[in-house]
């Protein structure tokens, strides 16, 4: 048996226990099923922030971007490094205790508590579910990309064995299956990259010495400009792509639904500490491996293969089946992610919140695993008849999940004007104008990151639209107490039972 496909073999035997393991305690809850009782650590926390945020896109995209415009990809490299702390600083601590104080079990409902309007789920749950069913597309492709490329396989059967063992994990277990299968992933992934980069500089002489031939094949690949300087001057762009890993990481519903499970404010903190730790390190890696790889592969066909192919010259037989578990791992930790937030979404948001309206918690969690297997299905379907390029694919559903919801998740804590009528108005805006700018090629007319353009619009319809209702559309008196609660530095419970205000948690009737 080839060596690397016996290590994934075991790897995905242990990722498929941990979902059997956690089954018992996600099974007929809803909030152990959506959040694992909110029950998780700051360890668990952050590297499965960051592991789901991160995604093939670290060993595809990045890679590829590096491998055709050099050090211009470590503008991206910089954002994402302060991701994690931006995140759990700004959201973590209030959002968690926001969340809890309104029975909130979703990143999706806590918006209509916290706005007190069933329009408001109305608009951000479709957004939602339609960004993250494209962000899965590319882990699908990803993951089916990369398993092929280690095994020998075709695309389609990889591409249903990498799917499958990430369904089965998510499917049994739920928000704890997740997490904790997150943890050990990015644990994996950071190991795997780190032996790369290492070996990579050693088959190559060094770092400088690795510099100085990549100057000798184009010296504009050594500047943060781009292989031709294309984007020399062009900050509109530049800064859009700082924005996408840094600030764009409080839109993803995926991602700061971490917060809301989080077993006690306090762990935002601690977080904060781990995820600096684990993006100075792994970071900065793939863009790097991705520009020395011109020197180890220079007429490399598929750019978006180069971590892989590196990995496969540079390092020992028997160390490939452990790397590829690394790229493996940053997939799958994104796509099952993905999946359970996006199901989540589809049962409880939308067919829970407006179609069956005295779902109990049983039929909820069973509707939510069947969201798991239509979108899987969707997906692989997709996948197979046009694998899209994963960057491209990755860039757009997440900058418009940035635009539509980073206003609304910042504004929900901070910012006690900030009403239905701005956050509808915030959402819509930030969806339709990163459409169009992407769609109209505005981004190379005008040297604007649709991302930024769309960010801006989102935020000031969000402050206009505020502002121009506080009148017809006063936030309530329970909201604002609930809001100068979430900032007091007060400790808190685990359970939603224990610790929401009924006056807040039940006053959102069916509709």
């Amino acid at each position: 048996m080839n060596i690397a496909l016996f290590f994934l073999i075991i790897y995905f035997i242990a990722m498929a226990g941990i979902g059997v393991w956690t089954m018992k305690r996600s099974s007929n809850d809803s909030e152990s099923y959506l959040l694992g009782d909110r029950s998780i650590g700051p360890a668990v926390t952050a590297l499965r922030l960051q592991s789901s945020s991160m995604s093939g896109y670290m060993f595809l995209g990045a890679g590829s971007l590096a491998y055709t415009q050099g050090y211009y990809s470590m503008w991206y490299a910089l954002g994402d490094i302060g991701g994690g702390i931006i995140n759990l600083s700004v959201l973590g601590r209030r959002m968690r205790k926001l969340s809890q104080k309104l029975g909130s079990l979703t990143s999706i409902e806590y918006l209509e508590h916290r706005y007190q309007s069933k329009w408001v789920r109305l608009v951000a749950a479709p957004v939602a579910l339609g960004c993250l069913f494209l962000y899965v597309l590319s882990q699908f492709v990803a993951g089916g990309s990369g398993l092929a490329s280690v095994t020998g396989f075709g695309f389609k059967i990889s591409l249903l064995i990498a799917v499958g063992v990430i369904v089965l994990y998510t499917f049994l277990g739920g928000y704890l299956a997740v997490a904790y299968t997150d943890f050990i992933q990015a644990i994996v992934m950071l190991i795997g990259m780190l032996w790369i980069f290492i070996a990579t500089l050693q088959y190559i002489g060094g770092f400088t010495a690795g510099n100085k031939a990549v100057g000798e094949i184009n010296p504009n690949l050594l500047t943060m400009w781009g292989a031709d300087l294309s984007f020399q001057g062009q900050w509109g762009v530049i800064i859009g792509a700082l924005l996408l890993f840094s600030i764009g990481y409080m839109g993803w519903p995926h991602v700061v639904v971490s917060h809301m499970a989080m077993k006690k404010p306090s762990v935002a903190r601690t977080a904060g500490v781990y995820a600096t730790i684990f993006n100075l390190l792994f970071i900065p890696a793939p863009y790097i491996i991705g520009i020395f790889a011109l020197l180890i592969l220079p007429s490399l066909d598929d750019p978006q293969q180069a971590i892989f192919e590196v990995a496969k010259t540079v390092l020992p037989t028997f160390a490939v089946g452990i790397v590829m578990a690394a790229v493996m791992a940053a997939i799958m930790s994104t796509a099952d992610a993905l999946l359970l937030q996006a199901s989540t979404i589809a049962a409880k948001d939308i067919f829970g919140r407006f179609i069956i309206k005295d779902m109990n918690e049983r039929q909820m969690v069973w509707i939510s695993r069947g969201a798991v297997l239509l979108l899987s299905l969707g997906g692989i379907v997709l996948a197979f008849w046009q694998p899209p390029a994963v960057f491209g694919l990755v860039v757009f559903a997440t900058s418009i999940l940035g635009s539509a919801f980073v206003p609304v998740y910042v504004c929900a804590v901070w910012w006690k004007k900030a009403n239905a009528v701005g956050a509808i108005a915030s959402m819509i805006a930030g969806t339709v104008v990163v459409i169009f700018w992407q769609q109209t090629g505005l981004s190379e007319s005008t040297g604007l990151d649709p991302l930024l353009t769309g960010l801006t619009a989102s935020t000031l319809s969000m402050i206009i639209g505020s502002l121009a209702t506080q009148t017809s559309h006063p936030v309530s008196n329970e909201i604002l107490a609930a809001i100068d609660d979430a900032a007091k530095v007060t400790p808190t419970t685990h359970r939603l039972d224990k610790d929401a205000d009924p006056t807040l948690a039940h006053q959102f009737p069916p509709v």
